[in-house]
């Protein structure tokens, strides 16, 4: 949420501290640029510390930015309190999940991954109404002291609940590897996060882009030769984590691109206020906290394998649909499309944010947790440059130089297609995939045994015709 809610703020805390709206968003960018670049020490960092100082810690760190936010006088200031929020939010998601993963059995892990996955995708739907509402009837200022009561229970939370689980034997550091990667997520992410802001000249995004992408490759060559990589990308091996990865990515890339297009469309497209833009938008955060109660019914029914394939394409569909918003369509409708699409986009993410680990084993959680969360923020940092990249084409194409509704539905067609996609790599999971967690187990095993029981009934009758057929040749 806190990556979001200021998006709506920028015209008023621009104001204050002197600066213009479109410098201030660099408050946003560097805010995910701090993410990308402390993610991958956060696996490390709890095995060596332990999870729950570290994620208490982080929470303060994160509480120490808030405030360095609400003092600010200067972009600058403002610019690295953000930095500061972000290497707290660096610990604390994947730490927190790292925390969820050694406390729960794998045969509740869909149950628990649906309440992680409901706050992940409401946060960036109620952060742009939540940051208008608070700057119109209090102050800007109060979108970051909030932070400071609820980090403080946080704290007390996390020391009174969470065990102080760390690993008995930490790895070394890999300091190399971090740089390395550090550099190339930032360059990736943050010429991303720029392309789809507008920020810089196009030549300046690619060349960040390029620079990550020539670090990252640096990295690759250098993971191989260590044995305590910071980004463990040999987990890909592991069909279950191949698939949340990859297939994970482009689903994500297509949704990620959801919180950027559609309050643009309903703001410029249909004159609706940021407030109530935020409302609209707000509906699909409901279909996610349907899915909740519903998640592991659906996955053990089905299986992974079928319910995230199909799901793709259906989720996916629902996305497309976007295209055909108009300023004529009944909100009811608009409102109802965004609540069953929630409810399986939801669905989806708890799907990948599970399976992911299901064959994980309990030393390489920490990396497990530090890769997902990484490729998470590559996602959606992907997305809004996809989004925003597919506007100003339909933009060129069509002679336009403003925005208008019309434009709007190429991209959310095209973002679509993308997340479409990924059912492909859902495809190749064995057909068995994740049915530990998925409760699936007892009902594959019986079904085996009833399969391998009318084989053997088989084979017997079989045998029966055959002796019979040649006692009747013996007779003729």
């Amino acid at each position: 949420m806190d990556s979001t809610v200021i998006a709506t703020s920028l015209p008023a805390i621009a104001a204050d501290i002197g600066t213009s709206p479109l410098t201030l968003k660099l408050a946003i960018t560097s805010y995910l640029l701090s993410l990308a670049v402390f993610i991958p020490a956060s696996g490390w960092t709890a095995d060596r510390f332990g999870a729950r100082i570290v994620f208490a810690a982080a929470v303060a760190v994160f509480m120490l930015g808030s405030i360095g936010c609400a003092l600010s006088s200067s972009v600058t200031d403002f610019v690295f309190a953000r930095i500061l929020q972000g290497l707290g939010g660096a610990m604390m998601t994947p730490v927190g999940r790292l925390v969820l993963l050694r406390s729960v059995d794998k045969s509740a892990l869909v149950n628990a991954m649906a309440w992680v996955t409901v706050p992940a995708l409401i946060g960036p739907v109620i952060g742009p109404p939540l940051g208008g509402f608070i700057t119109t009837y209090f102050s800007w200022h109060w979108i970051f002291l909030i932070n400071i009561p609820i980090g403080l229970l946080g704290i007390f939370l996390a020391l009174k609940y969470i065990d102080p689980i760390k690993s008995e034997d930490p790895e070394r550091f890999d300091l190399v590897g971090l740089v390395l990667a550090g550099i190339g997520l930032a360059g990736i992410a943050f010429g991303l996060s720029v392309a789809g802001l507008n920020l810089l000249p196009w030549p300046i995004v690619a060349g960040l882009v390029g620079v990550g992408t020539v670090s990252m490759t640096l990295y690759l060559i250098h993971a191989r030769r260590t044995g305590s990589p910071v980004l463990d990308f040999g987990l890909l091996r592991l069909p279950t984590m191949r698939a949340s990865i990859v297939g994970g990515f482009l689903f994500r890339l297509g949704i990620g691109a959801l919180p950027f297009l559609l309050p643009l469309l309903m703001q410029v497209g249909f004159g609706l206020s940021p407030f109530q833009s935020g409302l609209v938008t707000f509906a699909s955060a409901v279909g996610a906290m349907g899915m909740k109660t519903l998640a592991a019914r659906i996955i053990k029914a089905f299986g992974f394998r079928n319910m995230m394939t199909a799901n793709a394409v259906v989720s996916s569909a629902f996305l497309a649909a976007c295209a055909l918003f108009t300023i004529s369509t009944p909100l009811m409708l608009i409102f109802t499309i965004l609540v069953v699409g929630g409810f399986f986009r939801s669905l989806q993410f708890t799907a990948i944010n599970t399976v992911a680990y299901a064959e994980v084993e309990a030393p390489q959680m920490s990396r497990a947790t530090t890769l997902v969360s990484v490729n998470q923020q590559l996602a959606v940092s992907a997305g809004v440059a996809v989004g925003a990249f597919s506007v100003e084409t339909t933009l060129a194409l069509h002679h336009q130089t403003e925005l208008s509704a019309d434009v709007f539905g190429p991209a959310f067609i095209v973002v679509s297609l993308i997340s479409a996609a990924s059912a492909w790599f859902f495809w190749q999971m064995p057909v068995d995939a994740g049915n530990e967690i998925a409760g699936r187990k007892a009902i594959d095993i019986s079904s085996r045994k009833g399969a391998e029981k009318r084989a053997a009934t088989d084979a017997v009758k079989a045998a029966t015709e055959d002796t019979q057929n040649a006692r009747d040749q013996r007779l003729g």
